[in-house]
């Protein structure tokens, strides 16, 4: 042992640790064994010239005590655009905003599709997000439909649809009713008339009423245009599901529960109880009360769930877009 170099090597006392020995004899400086144990040897035996220190990097490419270690076998690798024979890649997944289409152009069953802004687009007849077309919109923002999915109309495009077919009816009932008009006019503005020379002469008068004339032309007016405007809708509501009105604000009439154009009976519901509560609010005393039943009626699809009107939901009707 006297020629081995100075290093750690193991305890003859301990194999579990290591001794220092400095050339010519063991200090009494030990340590824990840490890594690997060295190569087996006799004490004495001279330490092979190939195998590194502890702790010491091995060359690359060395052999320990003459032996090549054995190297699992090599695959072949396929070469790029080579094609391994029974492998199949994973279908391409669709990148996000994008849907992904079948073999005919449709949309794959149960993939998620996406919409406008990268929201879900869902299928007919389930809650769509957005404020215009199906599956278009911000995600979380509901849009309000009928059962089967049909998109329900916004109130103002309702509006403006009523302000439209009432200029239509009433041009289309001028010949049968311009006459009455014309009486009513003249009559009421006499009145008026009379009524400011009478305050100009320092008597003015104390009556509220209108005078009896005045109904004479106005009720025969009223009806009349009320009959026309019921006609002008139950022909176009019943044949075309929409007034011209609503045609041209991409809006319809439908029953809620069932598609199409609805049923005479049903718009003969829906036009009743718009018109009833408009005429109860011309009676004396309870008008008021009617008129602001009428002013709820207009105003009822804004809070309502499912946007109907209160002459809608006596009908059971909606109005949609298209």
């Amino acid at each position: 042992m006297s020629s081995q170099a100075a290093g750690w090597y193991d305890d003859p006392e301990d194999p579990a640790q290591q001794r220092y020995w400095d050339g010519n004899a063991w200090t009494d400086q030990r340590r824990p064994q840490q890594g690997p144990p060295p190569l087996q040897a006799q004490f004495g035996q001279q330490r092979p010239a190939d195998l590194p220190r502890y702790g010491e990097p091995a060359q690359h490419g060395q052999v320990y005590g003459g032996q090549q270690p054995q190297q699992p076998p090599q695959q072949d690798q396929p070469r790029y655009g080579q094609r391994i024979p029974g492998y199949q890649p994973p279908p391409a997944q669709p990148q996000y905003g994008q849907p992904q289409y079948g073999q005919y152009g449709q949309p794959q069953y149960g993939q998620p599709q996406y919409g406008q802004y990268g929201g879900p687009q869902q299928q007919y007849g389930q809650p769509q997000y957005g404020h215009g077309q199906p599956g278009y919109g911000y995600p979380g923002q509901r849009v309000h439909t009928t059962p089967d999915g049909q998109m329900l109309s916004g109130w103002w495009r309702r509006v403006f649809a009523r302000i439209i077919d009432g200029i239509i009816a009433g041009i289309i009932g001028l010949p049968l009713t311009g006459y009455f008009i014309y009486q009513y006019s003249k009559v009421l503005w006499a009145y008026f008339q009379d009524t400011l020379d009478q305050a100009a002469a320092g008597t003015p008068t104390t009556s509220t009423t209108l005078p009896p004339e005045v109904y004479k032309w106005m009720i025969p007016a009223t009806l009349i245009g009320l009959l026309v405007s019921f006609v002008y809708e139950y022909l176009f509501l019943t044949k075309k599901g929409a007034t011209p009105g609503k045609m041209l604000l991409g809006i319809a009439v439908r029953l809620r529960d069932v598609p199409g154009n609805p049923p005479g009976i049903v718009v003969l519901k829906r036009y009743g109880v718009y018109v009833g509560i408009s005429l109860l609010s011309a009676i004396p005393l309870v008008g008021t009360l009617f008129s602001f039943l009428a002013l709820l009626n207009d105003l009822w699809p804004l809070w309502d769930d499912k946007k109907q009107a209160l002459h809608d939901k006596v009908a059971a009707t909606n109005v949609v877009r298209t």
